[in-house]
């Protein structure tokens, strides 16, 4: 059996972390997807401009509502083809959850997905804005 902990350390292993800093200077271009995986309720207490809320849980299931695919021109399976092209930045509370999404969506055929170090704990220890 392996315990939580395990399991992110596993995921951090084969995934890229980006920092805060790093992640700070990317908000908002448009070439950026920035993803928050954590649930509704923390989402709502505070999030990242230009963040689009799609926790662990169903991430895999709604990316086809990330608005860079529900606005595209082409069809949805062309538009997440493309996508899977994109830097996919993915945030949680401290990590460990945007580990194991990176994690899935390499496993999905993403190959530019970055977890961020630290989290919205790191950011907001930081002083960086929330919304």
């Amino acid at each position: 059996m392996k315990t939580a902990q395990q399991l992110v350390a596993e995921a951090k292993a084969v995934i890229r972390e980006a920092t805060i800093d790093e992640l700070e200077g990317l908000v908002g271009k448009e070439e950026t997807v920035l993803i928050d995986v954590r649930e509704p309720g923390e989402f709502s207490a505070g999030h990242i401009a230009h963040a689009v809320n799609l926790p662990r849980g169903i991430l895999e299931f709604q990316l086809a509502s990330l608005p860079q695919v529900a606005a595209a021109s082409c069809a949805p399976e062309v538009a997440l083809e493309q996508l899977k092209q994109s830097p996919v930045y993915l945030i949680c509370r401290t990590g460990g959850r945007s580990a194991l999404a990176a994690q899935t969506l390499q496993i999905m055929g993403f190959e530019n997905v970055y977890s961020v170090a630290g989290g919205m704990t790191a950011w907001t220890e930081a002083g960086k804005a929330t919304q």
